[in-house]
C-alpha cells in the first residue's frame, strides 16, 4: 500500500472511503427537466472510474417547490428523482466511489418569478442583494412543512442508495435562521444562539426519524460569516460543537465567509490571483476543537496543497472540486506516478461564473468536462497515422497539437513568436493572472513528451506549410485587436493590447472604450490607473465588462474603486480629433440624438480582435475541402468527410480567433472536437 496521505483509507461510520480525495457538492447545471440524466451521470461516473473516493452530487438539490432553483439544479422534492439517482450511484459504485447528495431550502437566495411563482420564505423580510427578492417572513406552518421537505427528500435519496447526505447551510435557509442578520423571529426560533439552531436540529431530527440512525448526514457551513452583525467565529466554533453534541451529524464540511453579495461569495470561494487554501486553516481550527470527521475546500487546486492539508491533520476528507473540473483523472494519476501529467486548475472560475450566468458550468480550458458523453477525457489513438501541420501556437493551436500527438500523428507546429501562447500570454502578463499562462505550459510539456516538433519565429507562409506535404492543415493564426470603429480619428487611439503588451506607455487622463466586454479593457484600465492615472471606461451597453461575468469582476472592483476611475455606461465613442495637445474624444448614445465631449490625453478601444486569416485563404483553393466544415459532424462527434477539390492534397482547417473573436474554452473547444476525429 501507497504511504501517501492522499491515499489512504478512511472510514466515516460504517463507509469506507477508499482514498481521502473528494469532489465537494456543486451544481454544474447539467440536469435536464431538474433530473441528473445522462449528460449528469457520465460527468460523475467519469471521476469515479479514475479513482476518487467521493463524489458529492447535486450543489443545492432542492427539497421544496418554493426553493426555486436559480440555475438548473436537482429537483429532489421530485418523486421520479430516485430513479435518476439510482442509475448514477449505482454507475459510480461498480467503479468503487461513494456517492453523496448535498439537499438543502434556498429560503431567501432564490427569486419569486422562478417555476411556480411561490413567495420567497425566510425567518425575516431582509432581502439578499444577490437575488434581490424581498421574502415572506417564515410562519410555524412554513416551518412544519419544509422539516416535512426535508425528511422527504432525504427518504427519496435513501431509497436511490445514496451513501449519505449533506444538507447546505451556509447562505441558504438553515443559516438564515443561525445569522443575526436574517433572523428577526421570537422564540422558539429567534433571538439566542440555541433558538436559532432549533429549525436545524428539527430539520436533522425529522431526517433520523425518517431515514434511521444508520444513515449518513453532514452539514455543510460556514463557521464565521466574516460580516458586520453576521455570525461571529466564537458562535460558529459553539455552533460546531453543538452540532457535534446533538448526535444528529456525522461530518462537518466546513466554509468561511458568506454569499450574500459577489465580493462575498469570491472571498469564500476565491478566484485566480487570490491565495490558494485561503480557509485550510480555519477548517483545520474547527477539526482540533471537535474532534469531528471534517471536509474543506476551498481553492485547493493542486495535489501538493491537498496532500498537506491531510498530513498535516487539518483535515479528514480534501475537496478538490474545480481542479476535478480540470482534470478528472487526478487520483488515477497520483496513483500511477504522473502527477505532472495532471492538467492544472488555473482558476479561472469559468465554470461558475457560467452557471450564475444561467449556463453551464465548463472548465475554461477542458471542453471535455460537463461534454463526457460526447468529448474523450482521454485521447483515443488513430488507426492511421497522418501528418497534421499546425500554423499558430497560442491555446488552440497547442490543444490541436496535443490532441493530435496523442492520436499518433506527427505533427509539425509553426508558430511566429519565440515562443507558444498567443494572447494568454498576454494577460498571464499581469500578475493577478499569472496562473493563466499554465494553460499554454502544461500542453507544451504534453507536446514535448511526444516529441512535436515546434518551429518558432516562423512566420509560415503558404509553400512553408506545403513543404511539410501534410494531411491536414489547422490554421490556429489567432487575430489582432480591432480598433477602427469611429467616424473620424481612428488613427489616433491605441489598443488595450497596446497598454497591455508595454508597447505604449499609459497616458495620465484617458479614455478606455469597451465595445467587447471581456478582460482586456478592464486589464488595460487596471494597468493604468495603477500609475495614479485618471480612467473613465466607457461602454455602450448597459452594463461594463458583460463577459467577464460576476466573481471575476470582483478583484479589479476592489483595485478599481480604491482609484480614480469612473464607467459610464450607455454611451459610445464615436470620434477623436486633436485639441491642442489633448485629444477630443465625442461620446454619442444609441438611445437618442446627443453627444457629450471628453478631453483627454489618451484614448484606448478594446473592440475585439479580427482574424489573422491570410495564410488560411492562400491555402484554401489547393486543399481537398475548400476549407469546408461538415458542422453536423463536428457537433455530433461524426468524422470529416467533405470532399469539394480531387485535386486537393490535404484537408484544411481554421479554429480558434482565426475564425472569429471568442474566447479561450471556445478556441480550445474547437481545437479538441475537430482534431479528435482526424
Amino acid at each position: 500500500m501507497s504511504n501517501d496521505p492522499l491515499l489512504q483509507p478512511y472510514k466515516l461510520k460504517h463507509l469506507t472511503l477508499r482514498n481521502r480525495i473528494m469532489i465537494t457538492s456543486h451544481e454544474p447545471a447539467y440536469p435536464e427537466d431538474g433530473m441528473p440524466k445522462e449528460r449528469y451521470r457520465a460527468y460523475h461516473v467519469e471521476r469515479a472510474k479514475a479513482g476518487v473516493a467521493l463524489t458529492m452530487t447535486a450543489g443545492s438539490a432542492s427539497v421544496a417547490q418554493d426553493s426555486p432553483p436559480v440555475f438548473n439544479n436537482i429537483l429532489a422534492w421530485k418523486d421520479e428523482v430516485v430513479g435518476w439517482m439510482k442509475q448514477l450511484v449505482d454507475e459510480c459504485h461498480d467503479h468503487g466511489a461513494a456517492v453523496m447528495i448535498q439537499l438543502t431550502h434556498l429560503g431567501r437566495r432564490t427569486r419569486w418569478d422562478k417555476a411556480d411563482w411561490l413567495p420567497v420564505v425566510a425567518p425575516s423580510h431582509e432581502r439578499e442583494a444577490a437575488h434581490r427578492a424581498f421574502p415572506k417572513r417564515m410562519e410555524d406552518w412554513d416551518m412544519a412543512r419544509i422539516i416535512g421537505d426535508f425528511a422527504d427528500a432525504a427518504e427519496r435519496m435513501k431509497a436511490a442508495g445514496v451513501d449519505g447526505i449533506e444538507l447546505e447551510a451556509y447562505g441558504h435557509l438553515l443559516e438564515q435562521f443561525w445569522s443575526p442578520l436574517t433572523n428577526d423571529l421570537e422564540a422558539p426560533y429567534g433571538g439566542s444562539l440555541e433558538n436559532r439552531l432549533r429549525f436545524t436540529l428539527d430539520v436533522l431530527g425529522a431526517i433520523r426519524a425518517r431515514c434511521g440512525a444508520d444513515f449518513i448526514v453532514g452539514l455543510r457551513y460556514t463557521g464565521d460569516q466574516d460580516l458586520p452583525g453576521g455570525m461571529t467565529r466564537a458562535e460558529g466554533m459553539s455552533i460546531s460543537q453543538r452540532l457535534k453534541a446533538s448526535g444528529l451529524v456525522d461530518f462537518l464540511n466546513v466554509v468561511k465567509g458568506h454569499i450574500d453579495t459577489d465580493p462575498g461569495l469570491t472571498d469564500l470561494i476565491p478566484i485566480q490571483g487570490m491565495r490558494n487554501a485561503p480557509h485550510l486553516d480555519f477548517a483545520g481550527e474547527i477539526r482540533a476543537a471537535t474532534g469531528f470527521p471534517t471536509f474543506h475546500a476551498a481553492k485547493i487546486p493542486d495535489v501538493a496543497t491537498a496532500r498537506y492539508a491531510i498530513a498535516s491533520g487539518k483535515l479528514d476528507m480534501v475537496g478538490l472540486t474545480r481542479a476535478h473540473m480540470a482534470d478528472p483523472h487526478i487520483v488515477r494519476k497520483i496513483v500511477e506516478g504522473r502527477e505532472d501529467d495532471i492538467r492544472p486548475c488555473v482558476g479561472a472560475n469559468y465554470c461558475l461564473d457560467r452557471i450564475y450566468q444561467g449556463g453551464m458550468a465548463f472548465c475554461l480550458h477542458n471542453p471535455a468536462t460537463g461534454r463526457e458523453a460526447t468529448m474523450p477525457q482521454t485521447i483515443p489513438p488513430a488507426t492511421r497515422q497522418k501528418r497534421i501541420t499546425i500554423v499558430g501556437a497560442g491555446p488552440a493551436g497547442m490543444e490541436a497539437a496535443r490532441v493530435a500527438a496523442e492520436r499518433g500523428h506527427a505533427v509539425t507546429v509553426f508558430e511566429a513568436a519565440d515562443r507558444p501562447g498567443g494572447q494568454i500570454r498576454l494577460t498571464a502578463q499581469d500578475e493577478r493572472r499569472r496562473e493563466m499562462i499554465s494553460i499554454i505550459a502544461w500542453r507544451q510539456a504534453q507536446c514535448e513528451k511526444h516529441g512535436i516538433a515546434f518551429r518558432f519565429n516562423t512566420y509560415a507562409e503558404a509553400e512553408d506549410v506545403l513543404a511539410t506535404k501534410p494531411d491536414e492543415v489547422i490554421v490556429a493564426t489567432g487575430g489582432l485587436p480591432h480598433t477602427e470603429v469611429l467616424s473620424e480619428g481612428n488613427d489616433l487611439v491605441v489598443s488595450a493590447w497596446d497598454i497591455l503588451s508595454g508597447d505604449v506607455k499609459p497616458g495620465r487622463n484617458v479614455l478606455i472604450f469597451d465595445d467587447a466586454g471581456d478582460h482586456a479593457a478592464l486589464q488595460a484600465a487596471d494597468l493604468i490607473s495603477a500609475t495614479g492615472a485618471a480612467v473613465e471606461i466607457v461602454t455602450p451597453d448597459r452594463s461594463f465588462a458583460p463577459e467577464i461575468m460576476a466573481m471575476n469582476l470582483v478583484p479589479y472592483m476592489r483595485n478599481l474603486q480604491g482609484r480614480d476611475t469612473t464607467f459610464t455606461v450607455t454611451w459610445r465613442l464615436i470620434s477623436v480629433v486633436r485639441d491642442g495637445n489633448q485629444l477630443r474624444a465625442t461620446l454619442g448614445s444609441d438611445y437618442g440624438d446627443v453627444t457629450r465631449a471628453r478631453l483627454v490625453d489618451q484614448v484606448v478601444v478594446n473592440h475585439g480582435t479580427r482574424p489573422l486569416d491570410e495564410l488560411y485563404f492562400a491555402l484554401k483553393p489547393a486543399s481537398s475541402n475548400l476549407g469546408e466544415v461538415d458542422y453536423k459532424a463536428l457537433t455530433t462527434g461524426g468524422t470529416q468527410a467533405v470532399a469539394r477539390n480531387a485535386e486537393g492534397q490535404f484537408r484544411l482547417f481554421r479554429i480558434g480567433d482565426a475564425v472569429s473573436a471568442r474566447n479561450t474554452h471556445a478556441a480550445i473547444y474547437d481545437a479538441l472536437r475537430l482534431v479528435k476525429d482526424l
